[in-house]
C-alpha cells in the first residue's frame, strides 16, 4: 500500500503501533480478569484500568499535538512525556 500521503514519521508510527498494542494488552487482561477493580484515585471519582487507558491515551495526544505546535524538538521527547503521563495516570487515577 501507499502511505506516502499519510507523512508517516518513524514517531508517529510507533505510536499507533504502541496504541494497538496496548489495547490488545488491555484486551488479553480484561478477558482473563475481568472487571478491573474500581478504585479512587486523585481525581475524586472511581475509574478503571479501562478508564485510566482511555485518560491516558488522550492526554498522550494533548501532548504529541502541544509538541508539535510548541517545540522544534524531536518527537521522541514527547513520546517519553507520554509514556511518563500514562504511568502516573494508572499509578494516581
Amino acid at each position: 500500500m501507499n502511505f506516502n500521503w499519510m507523512a508517516w514519521t518513524g514517531p508517529t508510527a510507533a505510536f499507533f503501533l504502541i496504541i494497538l498494542g496496548m489495547l490488545i494488552t488491555m484486551t488479553v487482561w480484561e478477558i482473563r480478569v475481568p472487571g478491573g477493580a474500581p478504585r479512587r484515585g486523585i481525581l475524586g471519582f472511581e475509574t478503571t484500568r479501562g478508564d485510566r487507558l482511555f485518560v491516558s491515551l488522550l492526554g498522550s495526544a494533548f501532548i504529541h499535538i502541544f509538541w508539535l505546535a510548541f517545540f522544534s524538538l524531536n518527537l521522541w521527547w514527547a513520546f517519553a512525556l507520554a509514556c511518563v503521563y500514562a504511568v502516573c495516570v494508572f499509578i494516581w487515577v
